[in-house]
């Protein structure tokens, strides 16, 4: 009984794709990829995705192990604020960044006071935008890691006098590497494909914000084949990615 309606949700997922392909100028497919300006947003986007990505991992790892192996009072409402990027309208949180670190915002206008430092509209305004709806990506895929890691051998490592950063290190880390990965993969795939959150804080400048989801917008409003274009590539960078990295890391036996 179950086969029809699974059959029914994999042809509505790949259906889309399906279209895509079919309608896609393979013909001038070359020449399009070679034009300046999809190189250009193809470069800014992994790199703003990679960084952002290395963000998140930073700031998501430790939070992910506080609320994993830490009972402090509130720690059910920080973790549904970690999660609220989740089902935040991507605009609004771009809004949010805006009022919070633009240049009148509350914590904006004393970075550049205090230091000269503007992130809306720039390169790094990228990277806080798609670091902000991914980073719960990261942190929900490795707080269940350690929640489901062994305990008895991180007790181990400290009844042999091995010191709490010595633990994480070294027995810790490694056990929830897998979790860490599949998290840091699903990060970078959401924050290359960030489109709300980053027009509405950095805006769509060539070279210096606009992404490869903004130059398929741009495009699809002008030359709808070259939208087709750019979405193939985010298409294959996002496969070929995530397709590479999970039979490696995540696979099960």
């Amino acid at each position: 009984m179950l086969v029809v309606p699974a059959l029914a949700g994999l042809v509505f997922l790949t259906l889309p794709l399906a279209g895509l392909l079919v309608r896609a100028p393979w013909s001038t497919l070359p020449q399009r990829l070679a034009e300046p300006h999809v190189l250009e947003a193809l470069r800014l986007s992994l790199i703003t995705a990679t960084v952002a990505t290395a963000v998140c991992l930073l700031l998501g790892v430790p939070l992910a192990w506080l609320l994993a192996r830490t009972e402090f009072p509130g720690r059910r409402l920080v973790r549904a604020l970690v999660t609220v990027p989740l089902v935040l309208p991507p605009v609004v949180g771009g809004v949010a960044l805006l009022l919070v670190l633009g240049r009148r915002g509350l914590v904006g206008q004393w970075l550049e006071g205090a230091f000269g430092i503007t992130l809306p509209f720039t390169t790094a305004g990228v990277v806080v935008a798609e670091a902000f709806v991914a980073m719960p990506f990261l942190v929900i895929s490795v707080e269940g890691a350690l929640r489901g890691a062994d305990r008895r051998f991180e007790e181990a490592a400290a009844t042999l006098g091995a010191s709490r950063w010595t633990v994480f290190r070294r027995v810790t880390l490694p056990m929830v590497m897998p979790g860490v990965v599949a998290g840091a993969v699903l990060c970078w795939a959401r924050a290359l494909g960030e489109f709300g959150a980053t027009i509405t804080f950095a805006g769509n400048f060539p070279g210096t914000t606009r992404t490869m989801p903004l130059a398929v917008y741009l495009a699809l409003e002008t030359e709808p084949e070259a939208a087709i274009v750019l979405s193939l590539v985010l298409l294959a960078v996002s496969v070929v990615i995530l397709a590479s990295l999970r039979d490696r890391w995540v696979s099960a036996p």
